[in-house]
């Protein structure tokens, strides 16, 4: 029988012999990533262990970091592993992995499951209305700009592409600003554009694009694909 959202997120949260479930039972600052943000100059130690406490930033046992998908009802949706370099940008010679599909491999899940994921940080979702809810591509970018912009609530699609409507959909009664990457072409900013649009019908105020990147970045940072992170820091 396929599994749903809800036994999905029974399964993590199920106590071990242990007494803690999968998701606090990875929760951990002992990863390069954690330690690089410190490294390399963007957070402090302080700002690194308090956002890692509230995204939730687990470790797998082959040291990757693990960014847990936690919707607006606490329940998990999914988790992303990432490896991450000494310097703070991806080991593009690890590739990313989800916790769905290890637990698919050890036939703890059915291999018919197909997640249905969220915004990373959507379980952040504050009850003040009045609070800006910010969509960056990068969990990096999030993590690091919610301890830098803390008066808005930062939260990530996990990719260009793995923005949609239906992601969007619990953001609805907030105002919300989308700041996408930068490219060359400007497809980036277009295509989260189109999204913005699309969605637009459900929101009660309109949905902001940011174009800071597209009228700022230089041509050697948009063939780059910046973030807003990235930008930030060369402007230092």
């Amino acid at each position: 029988m396929p599994f749903e959202f809800s036994s999905l997120s029974a399964l993590l949260r199920q106590p071990e012999k242990n007494g803690k479930n999968l998701v606090d039972r990875t929760v951990s600052t002992d990863t390069v990533f954690c330690r690089s943000l410190v490294s390399e100059g963007y957070l402090t130690e302080q700002q690194m262990r308090h956002a890692a406490e509230r995204y939730r930033l687990g470790r797998s046992k082959d040291g990757a970091v693990v960014f847990w998908e936690i919707d607006e009802c606490q329940k998990i949706r999914d988790g992303k592993l990432m490896y991450y370099q000494d310097n703070c940008h991806r080991d593009k010679e690890r590739n990313a992995t989800w916790v769905t599909a290890r637990l698919k491999q050890q036939r703890e899940l059915s291999l018919m499951f197909e997640a249905e994921r969220c915004l990373f940080g959507l379980h952040l979702l504050p009850e003040n209305q009045d609070q800006t809810i910010i969509v960056v591509e990068a969990e990096k970018t999030a993590v690091i700009c919610s301890e830098l912009y803390p008066e808005s609530v930062w939260m990530a699609s996990g990719g260009l592409t793995m923005l949609n409507v239906s992601k969007l959909y619990p953001l609805r009664d907030y105002r919300v600003v989308l700041f996408p990457d930068t490219d060359e072409t400007g497809d980036t900013f277009r295509q989260w554009k189109e999204i913005a649009d699309a969605a637009q019908e459900f929101f009660r105020y309109p949905i902001r694009v940011s174009a800071i990147l597209e009228n700022n970045a230089t041509l050697e940072q948009k063939m780059a694909k910046i973030d807003i992170v990235d930008y930030l820091f060369e402007q230092r």
